[in-house]
């Protein structure tokens, strides 16, 4: 059976996220107020600018997870993946990752480790939930609460 779960989204990443794409979208369409250049440089401008956004967008409107019956699947933009739930071997609760692969749209989420060395960030909506679904098919994984 497949769950799919989607990323909870904090106020932080809204305001940046959003806040970022806001301002591109505002110095686009100050530069066709401006006109600081020719038409050629004002349309790659706006396409650049507006690639961005889209890709931003795609990130805060597009970050999901799913579990089968053996696989932890992530999507976020174009970052996608799958993890085999046999190889994780330890989740941390309510922790946030700093540096490394972070399919998450919040802090507080849960870093899973799998095999030996790797581990992923991801901030599903409800950690509690999540954490059990992954333990109904692997009650092997350690579970640190923090």
């Amino acid at each position: 059976m497949m769950m799919k779960f989607h990323s909870r989204v904090d106020a932080l990443n809204t305001f940046v996220l959003l806040g970022t794409v806001l301002f591109l979208i505002g110095l686009c369409v100050f530069s066709w107020i401006d006109q600081p250049g020719s038409l050629t440089e004002l349309i790659w401008i706006s396409f650049m600018l507006l690639v961005i956004s889209g890709f931003l967008l795609w990130i805060y409107l597009g970050t999901s997870y799913e579990i089968t019956e053996d696989e932890l699947k992530y999507k976020s933009g174009p970052l996608s993946g799958k993890i085999k739930i046999e190889s994780i071997r330890e989740i941390d609760m309510n922790k946030t990752m700093w540096v490394g692969i972070k399919p998450a749209t919040a802090l507080r989420g849960l870093i899973v480790k799998f095999n030996r060395f790797d581990d992923i960030y991801i901030s599903p909506k409800d950690n509690e939930i999540f954490v059990a679904e992954i333990l109904k098919r692997n009650p092997k994984i350690k579970i640190n609460r923090f």
